[in-house]
């Protein structure tokens, strides 16, 4: 399953891990990709969320 949310195409973000004697190691953020059904103009479809879409109201979830 890919990263990347269908709706806010919120995906996976890089970065450093900063230890205490300042050596940078590359590192990733990955978000909270969840695959829920969801209500999409009027017929039910399997999507790949992000929590913040679902908490937020962005997406209606099929029952």
């Amino acid at each position: 399953m890919a990263n990347v949310c269908q709706v806010c195409g919120k995906g996976e973000r890089s970065g450093f891990n900063v230890s205490h004697s300042h050596l940078k190691t590359k590192r990733t953020w990955k978000p909270n990709i969840q695959k829920v059904k969801a209500v999409v103009e009027g017929e039910t479809k399997t999507m790949n969320v992000c929590t913040r879409c679902l908490r937020s109201g962005k997406v209606q979830r099929a029952v």
